[in-house]
């Protein structure tokens, strides 16, 4: 039996930079999901590939057999790694009513001035990693976010999806990291 009418399908669309690891985060999140009892899946979609330019990743959630093998055009959520974007891309194009975009930013999601039938929920994941990673790297955090507003995934798979899948001498701050997102989005 196929997923696509299912009302547990979730789609998931994340908007980053290139060299952001928008793709890393879409395979964790659907690595995570696994480690849940989900089946999943990830793919990234490239443009012009090049640092910088925008990057889009996909991540699908469900509690039966996934047999879609496209694009997400209708995300039930929309991850934003980086606030600039807002300016270049549509992010809510498509998302369905009562869905939820998380955006990496400093302002109130009042203050980006996004309108639609769906909820906006912001922090400054870039602050965070600052101070925990040290540089700016967003997308394991922003799981934390994710886990946290959705409750898609729980933030011990996201835990452990991240510890097995990246190297050790960085896995620990970025599991960090996450839960320190985790703990203060609202």
């Amino acid at each position: 039996m196929t997923s696509t009418g299912s009302t547990t399908l979730k789609q998931i669309r994340i908007h980053g930079r290139g060299g952001q690891g928008a793709v890393t985060s879409a395979e964790l999140l659907a690595i995570a999901a696994f480690k849940d009892g989900k089946y999943s899946q990830s793919f990234p979609f490239f443009g012009v590939a090049r640092r910088g330019a925008p990057v889009l990743a996909f991540t699908r959630i469900d509690n039966r057999f996934i047999r879609l093998r496209q694009q997400v055009k209708d995300p039930d959520y929309v991850l934003v790694l980086d606030a600039t974007l807002l300016d270049v891309v549509k992010v809510d194009q498509g998302i369905k009513k009562g869905g939820m975009i998380i955006i990496n930013s400093s302002k109130t999601p009042e203050e980006l001035g996004l309108k639609g039938n769906y909820t906006v929920k912001t922090e400054d994941i870039t602050k965070i990693a600052l101070e925990i990673i040290g540089k700016p790297f967003v997308n394991t955090p922003m799981l934390g976010a994710f886990s946290k507003a959705t409750g898609e995934v729980t933030i011990s798979s996201i835990e452990s999806a991240i510890k097995e899948n990246m190297p050790e001498k960085i896995a620990g701050i970025n599991v960090k990291a996450a839960k320190e997102v985790y703990s203060n989005l609202k």
